[in-house]
């Protein structure tokens, strides 16, 4: 029961359930009487480092929890190169988790688009200090994102930027080559011969280099061209024209791997959409 003090306020009653919920445990035998004390012992925080096996395994993508449960239990998974079977096993970020022998990754998958200005380099880190496009897209993801491939310094247009170590590998070794188009203009118009020696594949470092298709722009002057490409040598757009002593004055990447620049300004980024995902994950 609960009890008024003379100025009207209540106060707990000294039944065991009202001292219990004031936060008070008994110290003394269940009897009339008993002392009572205050809960002075801290509640232990969880350690922000720590995240259950199950949990790795599960944000890697490779099941859900539960099935992460039944796979643990079998010692499919190690963690620092041991097979770990406990249920509610806690690991570090920094542990060397794999399934089945695969190395995992508990970082939720991002994709980043780029439409890259002018002036900024691909590298990750520049000791130079010049302007890099990891810059660019440094708030758009708290996961630590590496660009796909190369696009030269001076270089404009679309790259690519994901933690997705397999996509990464995956779009480098590509059977094909990636589908890549560049609006390119020269110095001074392009010879028509010239360009249809680019078709025909021109020699670089003596290895023939053939482009997918390349055309003259509509309702431009004949030193504006567009050409498509697959091969993931550098510079390698610069270099065809160069070859026929033409000076390259911009590169603009304007589709790359199926991605297009629409409705993405320049210097912005843009996560990709689920089909963008999915449709990267089929190339082979």
């Amino acid at each position: 029961m609960a009890r008024s003090d003379d100025k009207g306020k209540k106060t707990p009653g000294k039944t065991a359930g009202g001292y219990k919920k004031q936060g008070y445990t008994r110290t003394g035998a269940p009897k009339k009487g008993a002392a009572f004390k205050k809960n002075t012992t801290p509640q232990k925080p969880s350690d922000p480092n720590l995240i259950r096996l199950n949990k790795y395994v599960a944000n890697s993508g490779v099941c859900s929890r539960r099935e992460a449960d039944i796979f643990i239990q079998a010692g499919s998974v190690t963690v620092n190169g041991k097979a770990i079977t406990e249920m509610g096993y806690k690991v570090k970020l920094e542990d060397i988790v794999k399934f089945d022998g695969r190395l995992l990754n508990p970082e939720k998958k991002e994709y980043i688009v780029l439409n890259k200005p002018k002036d900024f380099s691909t590298t990750t880190n520049d000791e130079r200090g010049r302007r890099t496009a990891m810059s660019l897209v440094s708030n758009a993801s708290k996961a630590k994102l590496e660009p796909v491939g190369r696009l030269d310094k001076n270089a404009t247009g679309l790259l690519l930027f994901t933690n997705d170590k397999t996509m990464i590998s995956k779009l480098a070794k590509a059977k094909n080559g990636l589908r890549k188009i560049y609006h390119v203009e020269l110095n001074k118009i392009l010879k028509f011969e010239d360009l249809q020696k680019i078709k025909d594949g021109v020699a670089i470092d003596d290895v023939l280099v053939r482009v997918a298709d390349i055309s003259y722009i509509d309702n431009s002057p004949k030193k504006e061209i567009g050409i498509e490409i697959r091969s993931n040598k550098n510079r390698i757009v610069e270099r065809i024209f160069e070859s026929l002593e033409y000076d390259v004055v911009k590169v603009d990447r304007v589709v790359y791997a199926g991605l297009t620049k629409k409705d993405l300004p320049r210097g912005h980024w843009r996560p990709l959409t689920e089909q963008e995902v999915i449709n990267l994950g089929m190339i082979k």
